[in-house]
């Protein structure tokens, strides 16, 4: 039970008593479910890679994204993870195709332009007709030293826009720290 509990306190998000219930959640389902469970994580591990060209989760050399006729493969969004292009996706407003970096600048932490998927980002964008490079990436400081040095390096070949940020829906203005502030001024827009 020690070692289940440690295996799913390894995962991010999860802390001790979250992983004891998990893990008593598990040792009670029937033996076929667990079963199904190890084997749907064996699959995925085994079946997942990476797109060749936009690096977000892939069974095949493309993502299903990627090979998508119907969207706009000249507007590309950057993302730092796949996770933030499920979010992006959930929303339903973003119709082109991305390019996952793999994370975001951070000496700190040992990542480096070169850890990332920057260079095979500039090299798309100079092979192909690219009309529009939507950075997305978290505000924070590596997310906004990424942006710069993103937009420096793609300014050459195509317009680059970043997506605005703001307050969340429903919150209060009191709350909010004065760096949300200052952006949600920034990334106003006009009304009618």
């Amino acid at each position: 039970m020690a070692r289940l509990i440690q295996q799913f306190e390894r995962l991010p998000g999860i802390g001790p008593r979250t992983a004891q219930r998990l893990s008593l959640y598990l040792l009670r389902q029937p033996q076929e479910q667990l079963e199904a469970f190890a084997e749907a994580l064996l699959t995925a591990r085994r079946c997942v890679g990476q797109c060749e060209q936009c690096f977000h989760l892939a069974t095949a050399p493309l993502c299903d994204i990627c090979r998508d006729q119907r969207r706009r493969q000249n507007q590309i969004c950057v993302v730092a993870e796949s996770k933030d292009l499920l979010a992006l996706e959930r929303s339903g407003e973003f119709h082109g195709v991305y390019h996952v970096l793999g994370g975001v600048i951070s000496p700190m932490d040992g990542v480096t332009p070169d850890v990332l998927t920057v260079q095979a980002l500039i090299q798309r964008i100079s092979r192909n007709p690219i009309e529009e490079v939507i950075l997305a990436l978290t505000p924070s400081v590596e997310g906004d030293t990424t942006s710069l040095y993103l937009a420096g390096l793609i300014q050459p070949f195509c317009p680059v826009t970043r997506i605005a940020y703001g307050l969340p829906m429903g919150s209060e203005l009191e709350f909010a720290d004065a760096v949300t502030l200052a952006r949600a001024l920034e990334g106003r827009q006009r009304m009618g």
